[in-house]
């Protein structure tokens, strides 16, 4: 994208030529020769940065600043001061300016200054641009994707919600199969009625017959009284098994029958008791080979698995990594009371190159935690936990010990030039330094500079 900048200052010539340095840089650049034309400028226009001096008449850089920062937060503010006047400008720092610049100016440095704010300009936009389409219709019953699997699985949840259809959901443990069981719950006729989450993992194999369909008093040492099973619980409502593949044979026998007869007794029981309740199955387990195994039952197993929606891990549909991590940035912002407005380039493509095991579970909270440690308004890679930067293998580059200075200078230009394939502006920007300071330093080198992009 190419931004917009303002320049404010009541110097002609510094205002000129400021204007013509960034536009040689390749900016859309604006004028104001006062604070009043700037802010005036600022309010009609869209502006992606400011350079303001501070010593203007009418309206003073400072009052320009103020106005930005209210008014338009996220658009960074470079303050011009005179030499000698680094208290004031430390004061602007403190009051939101971005960074400052004491004249005669240093337009190499003004350069860099220049590209690091507009950075994290592009990165707030990218998390503003982010949220605006989770707001919108881009969600799913609070489900993030819109990667073709997913869509995919939204178009199966709005077909099969409204049915009594029994659901078996597969996938990896973390990528969020309970978010597409409460879809299905709360898009269905059945969604003002009870929707009971058994977690049949977390459960011993002794207690889980009991926990479902509930017993009677004495039935066992500790029964000291009737008790409820989930799927009495769940009558005319839903019922989430979560883990099925975890459960017994004794269990997958009375599961089964539930499901042909809508018929159960309870444990120590002999009432037979009658329930109309839609089963939801998970497992992060191959049912079909644990059938072949003889550890689950064939009959229950198909009597389950009438549709079928599989949630593919997060390594196969990275796609949707942006919206997730938009989206748990401003939860986490949030629930802690940060402003953190987004992700930096480094940082972002380590996520994105790493592989996920734990899936969306592990990115909520590899960002979580990125959002607590993170002492500025943008997230970089020294935030994100150290287990996450090993899966980041970046190029390197190796000097020999004993190398001067200028050399280890001159070799560290030279390979970034060429893993860029000579685009200077990627390699200014990739080593922080202005395309003017490049230029030079090529030039010291012998290298023509003009034969580079």
């Amino acid at each position: 994208m190419k931004f917009n900048i303002l320049v404010i200052d009541d110097e002609q010539n510094i205002r000129e030529g400021l204007a013509t340095a960034l536009e040689m840089d390749g900016y859309n650049v604006a004028t104001a020769a006062d604070g009043k034309s700037g802010l005036d400028y600022a309010a009609a226009h869209e502006v992606d940065l400011i350079i303001t001096d501070l010593r203007m008449p009418v309206v003073s850089g400072e009052e320009v600043l103020s106005k930005v920062v209210s008014d338009y937060p996220g658009v960074p503010v470079i303050v011009l001061t005179g030499h000698g006047s680094v208290e004031t400008a430390v004061d602007a720092m403190r009051a939101g300016a971005y960074d400052f610049l004491t004249k005669p100016l240093n337009l190499d440095r003004l350069s860099l200054l220049v590209k690091r704010a507009l950075r994290n300009r592009e990165m707030i936009l990218q998390q503003r641009e982010l949220e605006a389409e989770l707001a919108s219709k881009k969600t799913f019953e609070h489900i993030i994707g819109k990667s073709p699997a997913m869509m995919k699985n939204f178009d199966v949840l709005r077909k099969v919600a409204p049915t009594k259809a029994s659901v078996l959901i597969t996938g990896e443990s973390g990528v969020g199969k309970e978010l597409i069981a409460n879809a299905l719950h709360n898009l269905s006729p059945r969604k003002d009625s009870a929707f009971i989450k058994v977690h049949c993992a977390s459960l011993a194999e002794s207690l889980l017959e009991s926990e479902l369909f509930g017993h009677e008093k004495g039935a066992f040492t500790g029964a000291v009284s009737r008790k409820r099973g989930r799927f009495e619980l769940a009558d005319g409502g839903s019922i989430f098994l979560d883990e099925i593949g975890e459960i017994n044979q004794q269990v997958q026998i009375k599961i089964l029958r539930v499901l042909q007869e809508k018929k159960f007794e309870r444990v120590g029981g002999e009432e037979t008791i009658e329930v109309d309740v839609r089963i939801i199955a998970a497992t992060n387990k191959n049912l079909e080979k644990e059938v072949e195994a003889g550890r689950f039952r064939e009959d229950l197993f198909y009597r389950l698995n009438v549709v079928r929606i599989h949630v593919p891990p997060l390594r196969e549909r990275k796609d949707d990594i942006p919206m997730m991590v938009a989206s748990f940035i401003k939860e986490f912002s949030n629930e802690n009371q940060k402003k953190i407005e987004g992700i930096d380039p480094k940082a972002r493509n380590i996520l994105y190159s790493y592989d996920w095991p734990g899936n969306v579970r592990q990115l909520r909270n590899c960002i979580e935690s990125a959002v607590v440690m993170a002492e500025k308004n943008i997230i970089t890679a020294d935030d994100l936990p150290p287990g996450i930067l090993p899966g980041h293998e970046g190029q390197c580059i190796k000097i020999p010990l004993g190398t001067t200075v200028a050399d280890a200078e001159k070799e560290v230009i030279l390979q970034t030039l060429a893993a860029n394939n000579g685009n200077k502006s990627k390699t200014a920007d990739m080593l922080e330094i202005g395309r003017k300071t490049l230029h030079r330093k090529l030039n010291e080198y012998g290298i023509d500079s003009d034969d580079t992009v």
